[in-house]
Parts: structure tokens; sequence; C-alpha cells
């Protein structure tokens, strides 16, 4: 049969049109069965992210605790102070102890604003607060060196204006792991500043100048900050406490192995 001119042939002589073969009946590439494979697996989860679910229905019973015993620990601050009073001079006590709290509660309370988290931002604030009135009673006692901790005390300030400034303009993706890599190096820093008289300490045999109460509270502070930060599957504040609570084990291992005052004074005061 013949097409007449100018009209179109029939459809039995059209030439098929190839259409692409569904993805499903086509075979797929060695490329493709690996991403599909792969996608199936899903990603292990660490010990820490296991045992954070299993802890997190306790998230407020913990966070309520751990506000109350780092508000507590605050305060053991005050016996230092009061130590101060009865001696009427700060004598042999450096004034990074009351310093470096200072520094930690206004870089925290800023993590905590990053973080919206209450809890960081109710304890830092009030720890700045008391940090702010031990050193105006380590002024007031202090009679040595008060040039150099002015100076010292200049130098924090800076430092925290500096680094406060630096998250107001860093990008908002990326100042959450910036910071808390800041703040867990500052961390170790003020870890390590108290165990730089440890070769005092060992020659001497004696733990005087530490502060007991401190030490002894930041143990139970810096666990329960550990296990806060577990929960909240933050590895930073994990981080920092794991090493702090160990810097405090260690610390509160030398007043069992030596006392608080050396053996020569102590023979002074029962031959007098």
């Amino acid at each position: 049969m013949r097409a007449q001119h100018g009209t179109a042939p029939p459809a039995l002589f059209l030439t098929p049109r190839l259409r692409p073969i569904p993805s499903r009946l086509r075979p797929r590439t060695a490329k493709e069965t690996y991403k599909s494979s792969y996608a199936q697996v899903k990603p292990r989860a660490n010990k820490m992210e296991v045992l954070g679910d299993i802890l997190q229905p306790y998230k407020d019973p913990v966070a309520i605790i751990t506000r109350i015993v780092t508000m507590s620990q605050m305060f053991s601050g005050a016996f230092v102070c009061l130590e101060i009073y009865k001696q009427g001079s700060t004598k042999e006590m450096g004034i990074m102890h009351f310093l470096g709290g200072l520094m930690m509660g206004v870089l925290n309370l800023k993590f905590g604003f990053i973080l919206r988290d209450d809890t960081m931002i109710q304890v830092n604030f009030f720890g700045v607060t008391l940090s702010i009135i031990y050193l105006i009673v380590f002024y007031t006692y202090s009679k040595h060196k008060l040039v150099e901790n002015w100076l010292k005390t200049g130098a924090a300030l800076a430092v925290c204006v500096g680094l406060i400034v630096y998250a107001e303009m860093e990008d908002p993706k990326l100042i959450k792991n910036r910071f808390g890599s800041i703040i867990s190096a500052f961390v170790f820093y003020l870890i390590a500043s108290p165990l730089l008289n440890l070769k005092y300490i060992i020659k001497n045999k004696s733990t005087e100048g530490m502060p007991f109460p401190m030490i002894l509270s930041g143990t139970v502070v810096t666990f329960m900050w550990l296990l806060y930060g577990i929960i909240l599957k933050n590895k930073f504040i994990v981080f920092q406490n794991m090493v702090a609570f160990s810097s405090c084990v260690f610390q509160l291992a030398l007043f069992v192995v030596y006392p608080s005052k050396p053996k020569s004074k102590a023979k002074a005061k029962k031959v007098n």
C-alpha cells in the first residue's frame, strides 16, 4: 500500500521511538549498588551517644543537681576569703584561683547563650557575680605583688572581651565548635596552673597554699557536669570536665600524701 503524496505514511511504517528503560527494570551499575548498600547501613552510635540516650530520661534531675552543686561550689571561695580575713593577708595564695574562676564564668556564660542552655546561663551568671566579690576581698587584703596582680587582671579582662567580640563576629554555624575549643584550651591552662607548684609541694612535702575546699567541691562539680555533658551529647563539655575531674582527683590525692603544713612549721607550733 502506497502513501499518497503530501500525506503522512501509515502508522504501520513509522519508526518506533526508543524510550529509556525504567531504573527498576535495568541492571544497576556497581556505583549504584555500592550507594544502595551503604545507605542501608546505619551508622553505629559511639559510647557517649549510647550512654546519653540511657541518661536522657534523667536530664532534668541531673540539671537541677548540677545547678545546685555548682552554685554551692562557688561558695567554697568564701571559705578561702574567710581564711584570708583571719590571716589579715593573702600571703602565699595566688590570684589565679579567683581570676580563673571569673574568666571561666564569663566564657561559659557566653557559651551558654550560644547553646541556649538555661542551666549554663543561670549557673555562670551567679558564678561571675561571686568571683567579682572574691576578687574585691583578695585585693583588699593583698599586700604584695599588687602590680603583678593588676596586670594579670587586666590581661584576663582583655582576653574575655576579645573572645566575646570574636564570638559575635564568627559564623553562627561554626561558633559552637570553635568557641568550645577555645574554652577547652583555657580549661587545660587552668588545670595545669595549680600543678606548676607540684615541684614546690614535693620539695616541702606540704600542700600549703592549695585551696582544699575549692578542690574538693570542684571534684563533685566536674563529675556532675561530666554527666550533664554526656546527656547533652556535647563533646566539649564532656572532654573539659573529664580532664578537670581527673586533675581534681589527682590534687586530692596530694592532700592524702602530704600534710597541709610543712613539718618544720608543725614542730615549731608544738614547741610554742
